[in-house]
């Protein structure tokens, strides 16, 4: 019997409608594919490093925790409904000097993931200069395939 192609499949989360729409994905496939779904929300409490005088990186961070238990949750019922394996795990990124493509590549390969699947927004020219991408800047660091999936 051939080995499955996907035993675990990273799911990168934050909570907006790209991240959604990659999670219907990532559980299908996990569902075809008899894969088990970890889930990861990163935490970077940082990203706003320019107006570090004006805010408490710690009351931020606070309430990113929340955003992102509030995102696994959603995942959580994805998975259910669709009888996947899930686990979920919120990473915060180590400084300011970190980033959030860097983070979810050590959490893949931490979790051994086979697949990462992320969301992205589409953003191009101007906004996607001005605001970044993290799905291609994950794009470029990463040791496994990606499935990037439009919002």
């Amino acid at each position: 019997m051939a080995k499955p192609v996907y035993r675990k499949i990273l799911l990168a989360v934050d909570g907006n409608d790209s991240a959604r729409r990659a999670t219907q994905e990532a559980v299908a496939l996990a569902a075809l594919a008899h894969a088990r779904v970890h889930a990861v929300y990163v935490v970077h409490k940082w990203g706003l490093a320019p107006y570090s005088g004006y805010f408490d990186p710690e009351a931020l961070g606070r309430v990113l925790n929340e955003d992102g238990r509030l995102a696994l949750e959603e995942v959580r019922r994805a998975t259910i409904d669709q009888k996947v394996s899930c686990s979920v795990e919120i990473c915060e990124t180590l400084g300011k000097s970190d980033s959030i493509p860097e983070c979810l590549q050590r959490c893949a390969k931490m979790q051994e993931a086979d697949l990462v699947v992320i969301g992205t927004h589409g953003r191009h020219g101007v906004s996607r200069a001005v605001l970044g991408s993290v799905a291609e800047g994950f794009l470029r660091i990463s040791s496994c395939p990606v499935l990037v999936v439009h919002g």
